[in-house]
């Protein structure tokens, strides 16, 4: 669906987007626009990718409107990945998250429909379900958003997907654990006790890519994902660089953080399917014929809610997923 199109990716400069990016020129669109705010990160990513003719960078940012809307002429699918997404900078300046995350996607929302972008993919968080941090509550706000926008429009389609930590990404865990254990530093975790979901950037972007090609309009896709403590995560780091195990530092729980994240709620899961082997579709309350007609044919998942501490890997899996983003040898 991607070859002779024309892609708008928001935020496309920062890791989510470069990745995805790279996979797109694959499958040969025409043109792939990529808006973001910062000149600098546009110039080296333009670099990085040898001047490709089919990228586009505009300098823009999606709290204005009429950038977005200039950004979406003649667009077919529009990838939404800008966002604030640093917990303890939300907590500090929620009116900021909500001018990028609330206001930003509203305007992402109002462009697609004026300018008839036939296909909206929104990219969210764990954090957005059961949410108690500025961070979660503004990407859930922009989930209801771009759901309830299905019926806004009989031209844009609208989907969601979520997903948990990114390996790689700015902001992760994992860079940071690398970081401190290169510089001779203890890992920094704030509670024992807390576990997180992971996936890489590969899968994140599978993710992405399959709510574009499957999505009718109105589902929330989430991948099923690898969940492990943060004590096991910096434990096999730590072991893989000749080091105790126990060689870490608890510093204590920060403002809006949670113990374990939700994927899927208990409100969310009786509306579950299983999609396939790797994703599950959560439909929303009020859906309309298509939706029914093309998942009732899907099993209901058997579960209450989907959470990061209900199947968490060993330390050889988390070795094994270590590997795979390229994070220990």
């Amino acid at each position: 669906m991607i070859k002779g199109q024309t892609i708008l990716v928001t935020g496309g400069t920062g890791s989510w987007g470069q990745k995805l990016t790279e996979v797109l020129l694959e499958q040969d669109p025409a043109e792939i626009r990529l808006l973001s705010r910062n000149e600098y990160a546009q110039i080296a990513m333009q670099r990085e990718f040898n001047h490709d003719p089919r990228l586009r960078f505009v300098i823009g940012d999606i709290r204005d409107y009429r950038a977005v809307e200039d950004a979406c002429k003649g667009v077919d699918v529009l990838f939404h990945l800008a966002a604030l997404k640093h917990v303890p900078v939300c907590e500090d300046q929620p009116d900021e998250a909500f001018k990028t995350n609330v206001i930003g996607t509203q305007n992402i929302i109002r462009a697609a429909i004026r300018m008839q972008v036939p296909k909206v993919i929104d990219v969210s968080t764990d954090k957005a379900v059961d949410p108690i941090n500025v961070y979660g509550m503004t990407k859930a706000l922009g989930e209801k958003m771009m759901i309830r926008a299905n019926w806004l429009s009989e031209v844009t389609r609208f989907v969601c997907i979520r997903g948990g930590n990114v390996l790689g990404t700015s902001g992760s865990v994992v860079p940071l654990f690398r970081r401190q254990i290169d510089e001779g530093k203890s890992p920094t975790i704030t509670d024992k006790g807390m576990s997180r979901f992971f996936l890489t950037r590969t899968e994140a972007i599978h993710l992405l890519l399959k709510a574009a090609e499957a999505a009718v309009g109105g589902e929330t896709f989430v991948m099923k994902m690898k969940a492990c403590k943060m004590t096991e995560l910096a434990s096999v780091m730590l072991e893989h660089a000749g080091r105790p195990s126990f060689d870490y530092t608890v510093t204590g729980i920060r403002p809006g953080e949670k113990l374990h994240e939700v994927l899927i709620s208990p409100f969310e899961a009786p509306r579950t399917y299983q999609y396939d082997a790797q994703y599950y579709v959560i439909l929303p309350e009020h859906k309309d014929k298509s939706l029914t007609d093309q998942y009732s044919s899907l099993p209901r998942v058997n579960f209450s809610e989907y959470r990061s501490d209900s199947a968490m890997m060993n330390k050889p899996a988390i070795a094994r997923f270590l590997r795979a983003g390229g994070y220990i040898d």
